[in-house]
């Protein structure tokens, strides 16, 4: 693939402001390494973040009363799952009578934040709900302004600026991932770390992530549980289904884009019948040793049409689970899954397909889905089986968590 072909896939995916940020950010580590910081950090919140001056962020008791949230998150895009679920669960926060105001972290400074831009894609997204909250640029130079009563990280980087205001307000940490994860042993790795030690308390996605910080790091940590918007997917196809899908992200790669092309060229080369959809990304461009229908980042209310033609879908999750199988299920997908613990100790369904991460293994348990011989009855089991499942039970959870955390000591 030529530069220029992953320029434009970039634009298409991700916009224009955004791509210029990200090849100026990786133009300026890559021939300027003297110049280059740590991921959009700002340095001045890097320093003052000494977690190992201890800080009781979370002894004080508040009154039960709506409180004011300061939420630190980075700037949203059309396509990112983790920002639509943080701002799912503010609208949880606001539906419950709490005031909210937005901080957009980025230390880069080109492009600058695009407010009203954003605010027009979300607008014009299924994917985000509407808020009331203000919605401002983090300045480090001015920091968060005093009055607040908690503030909540949701990106490592966030955490800092979170750690480094000196008011009473207590600190929370919404964990949707192992953020270290993320990158190879470097100083972003061990920034990232480092968060888990702040002190903070944390709202984890699923248990697994929850537990792994308790035992790790000593770190408080409530957490929710995985659902699906059933107002985006459903099962409406009784028909025999010939296709699958694969969630293909390749600038990602705890999503394991390799290992997933290497499963589906063997499955085509046993099933060269069956049609492979690739959701999540823009692949116009990629050569692989399989056709494939290129999806794109398809907006959440197209997708449905598409999962109800599929027999099954291949998710892999290299650190927290995603909320793909979920989702897919209630279109009377079956779910491919690599076997880990971050996977299993998430989401323990039977009609979740948990597989090794060998390639041959994928293709064969995907072959094995494709020809059951009661695969239309065994979709309307997979929906069935979810047929409660509601994001309205995690926000409940969520919101009494929270509520509870701001009125006792932790």
């Amino acid at each position: 693939m030529g530069m220029i072909g992953q320029g434009l896939r970039a634009i298409r995916g991700e916009g224009v402001r955004s791509t210029l940020w990200r090849a100026a950010h990786f133009a300026d580590g890559r021939f300027n390494p003297m110049r280059r910081k740590p991921t959009d950090l700002y340095p001045s919140d890097a320093i003052a973040a000494d977690w190992t001056v201890p800080r009781n962020f979370n002894a004080a008791e508040f009154p039960e009363r709506p409180y004011d949230v300061a939420w630190l998150i980075s700037p949203p895009s059309r396509t990112s799952g983790g920002h639509q679920n943080a701002f799912r669960f503010m609208e949880f926060l606001e539906r419950a009578g709490h005031r909210l105001t937005i901080h957009l972290y980025q230390a880069s400074a080109q492009p600058a934040v695009d407010i009203p831009g954003i605010r027009a894609m979300m607008a014009a997204s299924s994917a985000y709900p509407e808020l009331q909250a203000d919605i401002v640029r983090y300045d480090p130079t001015t920091g968060i302004a005093p009055g607040a009563d908690v503030i909540v990280s949701s990106d490592w980087q966030t955490a800092y600026p979170a750690f480094r205001y000196e008011g009473p307000a207590k600190r929370f940490s919404f964990v949707q991932d192992f953020e270290p994860w993320f990158y190879p042993a470097s100083s972003e790795y061990v920034l990232a770390e480092n968060t888990y030690r702040f002190g903070f308390h944390g709202f984890s996605a699923g248990p697994w992530l929850a537990q792994k910080v308790a035992d790790e790091y000593g770190m408080s940590c409530d957490h929710f549980d995985y659902s699906v918007d059933k107002q985006h997917y459903s099962h409406v196809n009784d028909a025999p289904r010939t296709e699958i899908l694969f969630y293909a992200r390749p600038p990602t790669p705890r999503r394991g884009w390799e290992i997933g092309e290497l499963a589906l060229t063997e499955f085509h080369r046993l099933r060269p019948d069956i049609t492979i959809n690739l959701v999540g990304w823009d692949m116009s461009g990629y050569e692989t040793e399989f056709p494939f229908v290129n999806r794109s980042a398809m907006d959440i209310s197209e997708l449905n049409a598409v999962y109800n033609r599929c027999a099954a879908g291949l998710v892999l999750s290299l650190t927290d689970m995603s909320l793909l199988p979920l989702e897919i299920m209630s279109s009377g997908v079956v779910p491919v899954v690599n076997d880990s613990p971050n996977t299993t100790g998430v989401l323990d369904s039977e009609h979740i397909e948990y597989v090794p991460l060998s390639p041959a293994a994928i293709a064969r348990r995907l072959v094995d889905i494709v020809e059951r011989p009661d695969a239309v009855e065994h979709a309307k089991r997979i929906s069935a089986s979810i047929t409660a499942a509601d994001w309205s039970d995690p926000g409940t959870q969520f919101v009494a968590q929270f509520e509870r955390a701001m009125r006792t000591s932790i």
